[in-house]
């Protein structure tokens, strides 16, 4: 296996200027030794994954990084910049730039190595060290974990006097050999790099294999027994400590340092999982707190013992990506955040849990701020729309599988079998084998059944985002209430937010203990299954089913202008944000339309696809009408966005957008506009929820349905040609590094 990084794999001096320019220049390095195989389609993973969230760190530390089919091996890739690159971090400019690469199916020991190297970049005297090297060996020699004859000088300096900068703990033996060590062990014990660092009072640095059960039970100043002890009631409620939890232990011993427990987790688990554990630990060593993390990353998981979690006196949750068995540390005081505030704000996270417990504040994982299985953590403050938008999406997005895979079979049945395959009898009691009537009556009645569970799972996974798993079940039966009484797309939102807030409203009140083992299985599902059932059926099912029908009739008797109005809306929010929020709802409208199809609702669905092709569309045909306008990986994306557009995914639009939002967005919004209000226009409808042009054959008006497609696309080519021409003829480009001869459009884009 070849090492992580080599000397070829370093450049210590960068000589470009943006983001997307440092990525590619890193990445040829690896494509020359073979760790890459697609440049462009690597580097288009890479953008990817930086229009989810920027990658730049505090402390002049940029992290591009991706998992990519096109990676041959785990590799990383290190550049250095004099005057610093802007990666999106709050404090400006990147000098050190780390592109790591792993591939699609990474083994958990090379990801172990790479989850020890983001904790190492919170250490100062690394950073510094890198800032100082001359030579692209000793540089990557220092960042395997190797002893390059410079390096420890380098770390130790300042430590003469006996003083270390914080958060160095350990550093000379990260620098001198038992980083890989220690990675190694832990990657066999299943708890990644969780052996590097000591903890809170720990004297030296062990790499032994016994180091992590040590820490993950009773911490190397208590025993073991004082941990199965600790400062937890029979229910598992955090037992206040007085100020910070210093109390003395009972008969006189020595204080007990306040415990916290945390997991950290990012959506690919490579480098923020990890650097914001090594910042939690440290913030931790700084204040005297004991802090032990799980991290949730690429390379898997190891629970924190049972005994430790009962013993911590608070939780703290960073992370992008749902907590996984987050009910494990119910009944603490929670601080729950995006993961890269655990990285930039650590102190003040380990300082907010501790007044939360000063004041007694018990939460669950459900009722914890932010904290939802499938949002993201958002900041403190967040505001009640974001999260409504949050739990809706929760739903749509657990909905979309069902409609892709239901919407295309009910499609094919319709192909093979004609429109009246609809009528035919069950396949189960008859079924001829050599007949094609009875395999398209198959397909349609299997994509029947796929969407016959779309409003339940709407609901039941709405209330999922609010309340975790115990709002499954009222989300669920609220579903399936709306889905007999005709209640519809508008019924199955409503029933989802019922069950989330009746879950959560039964979540906080106060139990006997002996109870709450069995809440989240028995009572909580009976109870507000019943609550929900009862209101869904007797008090605002009927309502809802009756503004159902009657915006069903509205969209049946649509027709001229207000036709037209509601397409250009469709189209709008199809092409705002390329498959995000927004577009989503705008699909999930027009597909809870085809639960009950009617000539509304099929203009509605034909709309809605065809102004989500355009985007990927327009940018592919721009790329060939003026490529100079476009880098050569949007040239090579845009040979993609041809089928991606083609096929109805909007989101082959998004390495366009975030390369330059503020003109491609509203190109595509204009375009998809257009393309809408004609669909509506010429009443084109349509029976299959997803397909693009491979549908054609389902669609109405078909000739007229490419014609308002085409001229859509043309209309978001020409303003995309426009403004990015507009801005090629702004003042002083400057040449691009990555590829001769060409402008370095992008500086010019985002001035």
């Amino acid at each position: 296996m070849s090492e992580m990084i080599t000397a070829d794999l370093v450049d210590l001096d960068l000589a470009v200027n943006t983001k997307e320019a440092a990525a590619r220049s890193l990445a040829e390095r690896m494509v020359r030794l073979g760790r890459v195989t697609d440049l462009d389609g690597f580097l288009a993973d890479v953008a990817a994954r930086e229009a989810q969230m920027p990658t730049g760190l505090d402390g002049g530390i940029g992290i591009p990084h991706c998992r990519s089919a096109h990676v041959t091996e785990p590799t990383l890739a290190f550049g250095r910049s004099g005057p610093g690159i802007d990666f999106g971090a709050p404090d400006g400019p990147a000098d050190l730039i780390f592109l790591i690469a792993a591939p699609a199916g990474a083994d958990d020991a090379h990801l172990t190595i790479l989850s020890s190297l983001a904790r190492r970049l919170m250490d100062p005297a690394f950073t510094s060290a890198l800032r100082t090297m001359t030579s692209p060996a000793e540089a990557a020699a220092l960042i395997r974990g190797d002893a390059p004859e410079a390096a420890p000088s380098t770390l130790t300096e300042g430590s003469a006097s006996g003083e270390e900068p914080p958060g160095a703990a350990g550093t000379a033996a990260d620098a001198s050999g038992p980083v890989a060590a220690s990675a190694s062990a832990s990657a066999s014990a299943g708890a990644p790099a969780e052996v590097e660092r000591p903890a809170a009072g720990a004297e030296s640095v062990s790499s032994t294999p016994e180091e992590p059960a040590a820490r993950q039970g009773a911490g190397p100043e208590r025993p073991a027994a004082e941990a199965d002890s600790g400062p937890a009631d029979g229910a598992g409620n955090a037992v206040p400590r007085g100020a910070g939890g210093r109390e003395g232990a009972p008969g006189g011993g020595p204080s007990v340092p306040f415990r916290v427990v945390a997991v950290t987790s990012c959506p690919t688990g490579i480098a923020h999982t990890y650097m914001a554990a090594e910042s939690l630990e440290s913030a931790g060593r700084d204040a005297g707190v004991e802090v032990v993390v799980e991290t949730q990353g690429s390379a898997g998981f190891a629970r924190l013992d049972p005994a430790v979690v009962a013993a911590a006196d608070g939780v703290i949750f960073a992370h992008d990506v749902p907590v996984r068995e987050k009910e494990r540390f119910a009944g603490k005081p929670t601080v729950d955040v995006g993961v890269k505030a655990g990285i930039n704000r650590a102190a003040e996270l380990i300082a907010e849990v501790r007044d939360k417990a000063e004041r007694g504040e018990v939460t669950t994982p459900a009722a914890a701020k932010g904290g939802t299985p499938v949002e993201s953590a958002g900041e403190p403050g967040e505001g009640y729309g974001t999260k409504l938008r949050k739990w809706l999406m929760s739903g749509v997005s657990y909905m979309v599988p069902f409609v892709a895979a239901g919407g295309l079979l009910i499609a094919l049945g319709f192909a093979i079998g004609g429109y009246t395959i609809d009528k035919a009898p069950s396949v189960a009691e008859h079924f001829a084998w050599g007949q094609a009537d009875s395999w398209a009556a198959l397909l349609f009645q299997i994509g029947g059944l796929a969407f016959s569970f779309l409003i339940p799972v709407l609901a039941g996974y709405i209330a999922y985002g609010m309340a975790d798993r115990p709002g499954l079940v009222p989300g669920f039966v609220g579903g399936s209430v709306a889905l007999t009484i005709n209640a519809g797309f508008l019924g199955g939102l409503a029933a989802g937010l019922i069950a989330g807030g009746v879950v959560m409203a039964i979540q906080r009140i106060r139990v006997p203990a002996p109870l709450r083992g069995i809440m989240p299985v028995v009572v909580i599902p009976l109870i507000s299954s019943v609550i929900v059932g009862f209101l869904m059926f007797l008090v605002i099912g009927k309502p809802i089913a009756s503004l159902q029908k009657a915006l069903t009739d509205w969209l049946s008797g649509l027709s001229g202008a207000n036709a037209v109005v509601l397409g250009v809306i469709l189209g709008l929010m199809m092409c705002f944000d390329l498959g995000g929020p927004l577009n989503k709802v705008a699909y999930a409208f027009a597909v809870g339309g085809l639960a009950s199809p009617n000539e509304g609702s099929l203009k509605v669905m034909a709309a809605v696809m065809a102004a989500g092709m355009v985007p990927p569309l327009a940018m592919a045909l721009a790329t060939v009408v003026r490529g100079k306008l476009f880098t050569k990986a949007e040239r090579e994306n845009g040979k993609a966005a041809w089928v991606l557009g083609a096929s109805f995914i909007t989101e082959g639009a998004i390495p366009f957008a975030a390369a330059d939002p503020l003109r491609v967005i509203p190109s595509a919004m204009a375009g998809g506009a257009v393309t809408g209000a004609l669909s509506m226009l010429f009443e084109c409808t349509l029976r299959a929820p997803h397909g693009g042009v491979f549908v054609i054959p389902l669609i109405g008006n078909p000739a007229l349905y490419l014609v308002a497609i085409v001229a859509g696309t043309l209309v978001s080519t020409a303003l995309v040609v426009l403004l990015k021409g507009h801005a090629r003829r702004a003042p002083a480009p400057v040449p691009a590094a990555d590829e001769p001869g060409e402008t370095q459009e992008k500086v010019t884009v985002a001035a």
